[in-house]
């Protein structure tokens, strides 16, 4: 953490030279000493020092300026920060002055000019009010900071897309915050420009978009190769592993992502059969350390970019991004994962990332707390859902059409379910409709055995119904199942357009799609086992192919 700071202002440059000398040779250790001659710096400096999240402990400002007197001056300079204590420097003909400034600005101080001898004089006032200052004092968080309001959409944009990539931050809801609407006033902002994101820099963002704050926060490195052996698409667990032993074993590696890494299983709370790790792990931090293994071994990275189509191009594969620019590679991974399904229920889509979510959405629990919270599905991700929101909310149902979760539920999420005292398992029940205002309040849910409705409060509703894959984009006469995932290797053969595409001597490896070259790992891939072990697994085994393939083609 910087030191705190002690600001001085001053018209008298030889007063104030004084005054900076005498305080830094009894506070340098623990305080920065800044200062100025006018107000209008002064002013300017305190703005981008709250912009920066640097802290104020103590103003100490001379009473006669030519530009504005000292207790203006404090006036001005309290609304940056009002907990910093407050010294005017008098002269004898101040008196009533400095009595003015205790009720107007509640002056902790009036120090009469000169102060010499300052062991006698000047340190001992300094140190009680610091002293004191130091009592009262809670540091702020220096970083990051996200403005707005709670059931924002865009809002819950910024704050999905920030914690998937592992950028620390701090959420302010205007609505809650003391000081908020103040931070945006000294910045001359209004509510309508919410959400604002302030930089440690200094600077800030109005209703930015996911690529200009990548871009800010240096997401988008320029890309190093012209050409790539292996370009992954996703990086879910999948991509990866991909990304992981592509650059271990020499080969030029990208990994591009269109959101933030980790895939649906970096949104969990909470991983408990994944190998390796017997208390489990969170989806965040087996991101984090796969993220840092990736970077470290020397695969590229590219996020927050989409892939809007793949071309084959004099034996090259081309990739063309979502801002029309291409990169020319020897082969592609597609490690796309799979979306949730979308709950077509009236309301849903109004409140969708203002009360709704899709998926875990755990930057949005704290806003639960002590209230009554939704889960609609009936799988081993809606029941780590469960879990980690149970330790936020008043209550947790589990909302799914069948009787109980055996058939859907690993056993062991089960019992923890049955254990959690707060959870409660509502077998057979459907939401028919969502209601609200600018935000979710309630929902309509219907019992299927007697074919009852009503009406129940809901602070949030999380959905997991299901996957379907992303591939969409993909415009290469690649065989898909008819659910949209890519088949590959030998369950190619048993389509009746295989032999008008393939065209090679020999048949496709087994991760190889109906393009050869370009490869399918993880979710996305037809027949893939739903495991994050498995995912890891077949990422990892798909460059053992791409091996193979460019051994061919050499």
């Amino acid at each position: 953490m910087s030191q705190p700071i002690i600001f001085c202002i001053d018209d008298d440059v030889y007063v104030l030279r004084a005054l900076v000398r005498d305080l830094k040779n009894k506070y340098r250790d623990h305080y920065r000493v800044l200062s100025t001659t006018t107000v209008k710096e002064g002013l300017a400096s305190l703005l981008e020092l709250k912009n920066t999240g640097e802290i104020v402990a103590m103003y100490i400002t001379d009473q006669r300026m030519p530009e504005m007197d000292g207790i203006t001056f404090l006036e001005q300079a309290i609304k940056f920060y009002p907990d910093a204590k407050r010294l005017l420097l008098t002269a004898y003909s101040d008196t009533d002055a400095a009595i003015k400034a205790i009720n107007v600005v509640q002056l902790d101080y009036f120090l009469v000019k000169p102060w010499e001898p300052p062991e006698e004089k000047l340190y001992p006032v300094i140190d009680g009010l610091l002293d004191a200052w130091l009592n009262e004092y809670h540091p702020d968080f220096k970083g990051i900071k996200v403005f707005g309001y709670q059931y924002s959409q865009l809002s819950h944009q910024i704050k999905d897309f920030l914690a998937g990539n592992l950028i620390p931050y701090r959420w302010i809801d205007i609505q809650a915050s003391e000081n908020g609407e103040t931070y945006l006033q000294l910045n001359k902002l209004s509510l309508k420009d919410l959400p604002v994101i302030f930089f440690d820099d200094g600077s800030f963002l109005v209703r930015p978009g996911i690529v200009e704050i990548a871009s800010k926060i240096g997401l988008s490195p320029e890309l190093k190769n012209e050409v790539y052996d292996v370009v992954i698409i996703g990086a879910g667990p999948a991509g990866l592993a991909a990304g992981v032993y592509g650059a271990s074993e020499g080969l030029k590696t990208l990994l591009i992502e269109r959101h933030a890494p980790g895939g649906q299983a970096g949104t969990s709370s909470r991983i408990e059969n994944y190998l390796g790790f017997p208390s489990g792990i969170s989806g965040a931090e087996l991101t984090r350390r796969s993220m840092m293994q990736v970077t470290r071994l020397g695969t590229e990275f590219l996020s927050p970019r989409a892939v809007n189509a793949m071309e084959q191009n004099d034996g090259y594969k081309k990739i063309i991004l979502d801002n029309g620019s291409s990169i020319n590679t020897r082969s592609i991974i597609i490690t796309t994962g799979v979306d949730y399904k979308q709950l077509e229920v009236p309301g849903i889509s109004s409140f969708t990332g203002a009360g709704i979510y899709y998926g875990a959405a755990v930057t949005e629990a704290a806003a639960c707390m002590g209230k009554d919270v939704y889960i609609v599905g009936g799988g081993n991700s809606a029941g780590q859902a469960a879990m980690y929101l149970s330790r936020f909310a008043k209550t947790v149902f589990i909302l799914i059409r069948k009787a109980d979760l055996a058939s859907t539920m690993s056993a062991y999420l089960i019992d923890q379910v049955k254990e959690t005292p707060n959870i409660y398992v509502k077998g057979k029940t459907i939401i028919t409709e969502a209601k609200g205002s600018d935000r979710l309040e309630y929902l309509i849910l219907q019992d299927l055995e007697n074919d009852t409705k009503q009406a129940c409060t809901a602070a949030a509703l999380y959905i997991f119904i299901g996957a379907r894959p992303f591939t969409d984009w993909i415009q290469l006469d690649i065989i898909k199942d008819d659910k949209g995932f890519l088949e590959t290797g030998r369950e190619l053969k048993k389509y009746d357009r295989f032999a008008k595409i393939w065209k090679e001597e020999r048949d496709p490896y087994l991760l190889e799609t109906s393009c050869p070259g370009v490869f399918a790992a993880g979710d996305v891939r037809s027949g893939a086992m739903n495991r994050v072990a498995a995912a890891v697994g077949e990422g990892s085994m798909a460059i053992s192919f791409v091996h193979k393939y460019l051994a061919e083609v050499k």
